[in-house]
C-alpha cells in the first residue's frame, strides 16, 4: 500500500511548466532532487530511488514521489544473488491533471531490480520497467509505456508542484547512455527545450 512521503506536495502553484519524467533518491525519510543523471548514478544494494511524471517548472518545482517504500517493502521477495545488487523503484505517474490529453495515469508501483554490481540507475530501471519511449534528442519520455505521446512538452497555465524540501538549484538532469545497454537516464524537458531554442 502507498503513503506519502516526508516530501510530499506542499501546495499547488499556477505557472508554465514542462511534462517530464524526474529523478528522485531516498535519503533516510526524504526524498532527494538527484544531482546526477540515472545513467550515471551508481546506486549501492539496498537503495530505494523514485521517478516521477508531473508537470514541473524545473527541479525546485518538481513533484516527488507520493510514495515512501522501504527497501525492505519493495525488495522482501527478491533474494541477493552473488555478483549482483538489489535497487528498490518507486514509479509514480503522476496525476490526471499532469497527464497529456486523452491519457490516465497507471497506479504508482514499486519494483525491485536485481542487476549487475556495476549498473546504473538507468539500467535498474530498464529492467523492470519497460518499454522505455525516447524522442531523437535522446530525451527519455515514457516509463512502462506512460505517456504513450508527448516528450518533454511545454505546458502554460498547467497546475505546478512545489516540492518540499528545496534540494537543488539545477535544472532537470539530461539524459545520458547508460554503459553497454544504451539506457538512456531520465533528461529535463526544460533544459533540453531552452537548448535547442538556443541552436534554432
Amino acid at each position: 500500500m502507498l503513503t506519502l512521503g516526508a516530501g510530499a506536495v506542499a501546495g499547488p502553484a499556477r505557472a508554465a511548466g514542462y511534462r517530464y519524467w524526474s529523478f528522485w533518491e531516498r535519503q533516510g525519510t526524504t526524498w532527494t532532487y538527484a544531482t546526477q543523471g540515472p545513467a550515471t548514478a551508481h546506486p549501492s544494494d539496498g537503495d530505494v530511488q523514485g521517478f516521477r511524471f508531473a508537470v514541473s517548472a524545473d527541479s525546485k518545482d518538481a513533484a516527488v514521489p507520493r510514495s515512501a517504500p522501504t527497501f525492505a517493502e519493495v525488495c522482501a521477495a527478491t533474494p541477493a544473488e552473488p555478483g549482483r545488487k538489489r535497487v528498490a523503484l518507486a514509479l509514480d505517474f503522476g496525476t490526471p491533471q499532469d497527464a497529456p490529453g486523452g491519457e490516465t495515469p497507471p497506479a504508482a508501483r514499486t519494483a525491485c531490480a536485481r542487476v549487475p554490481e556495476n549498473a546504473t540507475t538507468a539500467d535498474a530501471l530498464a529492467a523492470v520497467a519497460k518499454p522505455l519511449r525516447y524522442n531523437s534528442a535522446a530525451l527519455l519520455c515514457a516509463i512502462a509505456g506512460y505517456p504513450r505521446t508527448g516528450c518533454g512538452d511545454q505546458v502554460s497555465g498547467k497546475t505546478t508542484h512545489k516540492a518540499a524540501p528545496k534540494t537543488s538549484d539545477s535544472g532537470p538532469s539530461v539524459g545520458l547512455l547508460a554503459g553497454g545497454a544504451a539506457v538512456l537516464a531520465v533528461a529535463a524537458a526544460a533544459l533540453w527545450q531552452s537548448r535547442r531554442r538556443h541552436r534554432n
